[in-house]
C-alpha cells in the first residue's frame, strides 16, 4: 500500500462513515463505559435487536457503579433473550476490575483494557478508538470480510492466526486523526455495503480502491473454511404445575446458560428409559406426563437442542435436588430463563392462563 492509496482510502471511508451512519443510540456518546456495554451486546448479535436491550441496560445501570453491584440474577433477567449469557457476567465482572482497581475509570491503554475479564482485542480496539480516539484496531467479521475484498487478501478467516494479518493491515491503513470514524466505518461499510452474500459493489465509497471489484473477486471472499455440523442433544422438559405453583431447576454456576433457571430437563441417551423414570432419578419425583406444549429446534453456536416440552403431573416428591424450587406463577416471570425455557413457559400461558 503506498501513502496516496492509504490517504484516498481514509478520506473515502471517513467522509462515507460521517454522512451515512446510522444513527444509533451508542453513537450518541463518547463514554467508554456505555460503548463498551454496546460492543458486547454487538457481539454475535444483530444491531435492530440490541438497540432495545442497550437502552433497557443503559436506564438500568447508567454507570460503572450501577452495573458493579447489580444483583447476578437481576442482570441475567435484563439480558434475557440475548443469548451467550457469559457475555453479561464477564461484563460484570471486567466492570468491577475497573471500579476497584482503576477508580472507575475505564484503562485508556491496550495493555491495561486488555487485563479486564472478557476485554478481548477487538472489544479493546473498539473501546480505545471510539471512547478516547486511540489508533487501535478493532477487528470483527465485518472488518475482515471489508479488508479480504479490498486488499485482496485470501487468507482463511476461519483460522485464527489469520487475524493477526488484518490487524496489521487495519494499522497501516488506519486514520490516526480520525480512528474512531475509521474503525467504525469499517465495520458499517460490512454491515450495510460489503455484505456477506451480493454486496453493494456500486454504492461502495472505496470502490475504486477495492481490488476484489476489480477482479471480480468480491463474492469469491473472504476464504471461510465450513465449521463442523454441530451436535444434536434430544432435549425433553416438562412443566409440572402443583398447588398453583411452577418446579423450576437452576443450571450450574459454569458452564452452557449457567445459572439460568429451566424446567425439569432430561437428555435421553438412549431409547430404554422413558422421561417419567429419568425424571424420578435426577429429580426424585415421580410425574404423569400429559399433554405436548411445544416441540422446536434452538440453536446454540456449537451445538442444538431438538426441545419437546409437556406438561406432568405430580405424584409424588421424594425430596427435590437443592437446585430445585417452587415459584409462583408470578415469580416465574422474574427469573432469568434462556430463550428456550421463555418458548415453553409462553406456549403454556397461552394455554392454560388464558383460559
Amino acid at each position: 500500500m503506498n501513502d496516496l492509496y492509504k490517504q484516498q482510502v481514509r478520506k473515502e471511508l471517513v467522509s462515507w462513515f460521517e454522512e451515512e451512519k446510522r444513527d444509533l443510540p451508542w453513537r450518541k456518546t463518547k463514554d467508554p463505559y456505555k460503548i463498551w456495554v454496546s460492543e458486547v451486546m454487538l457481539q454475535q448479535t444483530k444491531v435492530d435487536t440490541v438497540i432495545p436491550y442497550y437502552e433497557r441496560f443503559i436506564s438500568k445501570y447508567p454507570s460503572l457503579e450501577s452495573l458493579a453491584s447489580a444483583d447476578e440474577e437481576e442482570l441475567l433477567k435484563e439480558w434475557e433473550g440475548l443469548g451467550y449469557y457469559s457475555r453479561a457476567r464477564n461484563l460484570q465482572a471486567g466492570v468491577k476490575e475497573v471500579v476497584e482497581d482503576y477508580g472507575s475509570i475505564v484503562p485508556s491503554t491496550r495493555k491495561e483494557i486488555s487485563k479486564l475479564k472478557g476485554v478481548g482485542p477487538y472489544t479493546a480496539g473498539a473501546v480505545l478508538s471510539i471512547a478516547y480516539s486511540v489508533p487501535e484496531h478493532a477487528v470483527d467479521g465485518n472488518v475482515m470480510r471489508v479488508l479480504s475484498r479490498l486488499l485482496l487478501i485470501k487468507e482463511d478467516i476461519a483460522k485464527p492466526k489469520t487475524k493477526k494479518v488484518f490487524e496489521e493491515a487495519v494499522m497501516e491503513l488506519i486514520d490516526r486523526e480520525n480512528p474512531s470514524s475509521f474503525n467504525q466505518g469499517l465495520m458499517e461499510l460490512g454491515a450495510v455495503i460489503c455484505t456477506p452474500t451480493k454486496p453493494k459493489c456500486l454504492l461502495c465509497p472505496v470502490r475504486e480502491y477495492c481490488t476484489a471489484f476489480f477482479e471480480g473477486m468480491q463474492e469469491e471472499l473472504p476464504v471461510k473454511t465450513i465449521n463442523k455440523k454441530t451436535k444434536i442433544h434430544k432435549m425433553k422438559a416438562v412443566v409440572i404445575e402443583e398447588d398453583g405453583k411452577i418446579l423450576l431447576e437452576k443450571r450450574p454456576s459454569k458452564g452452557l446458560l449457567a445459572n439460568m433457571w429451566q424446567f425439569p430437563m432430561v437428555e435421553l441417551p438412549t431409547a430404554t428409559h422413558t422421561v417419567e423414570e429419568v425424571i424420578e432419578h435426577d429429580y426424585r419425583i415421580s410425574i404423569v406426563k400429559g399433554k405436548e406444549i411445544a416441540s422446536f429446534k434452538h440453536i446454540f453456536s456449537h451445538l442444538t437442542w431438538e426441545m419437546e416440552s409437556f406438561e406432568a403431573k405430580l405424584t409424588k416428591d421424594k425430596g427435590l435436588p437443592t437446585n430445585c424450587k417452587w415459584f409462583t406463577k408470578i415469580e416465574v416471570e422474574n427469573q432469568p430463563m434462556p430463550v428456550p425455557m421463555l418458548k415453553i413457559w409462553n406456549a403454556w400461558k397461552e394455554r392454560n392462563l388464558e383460559q
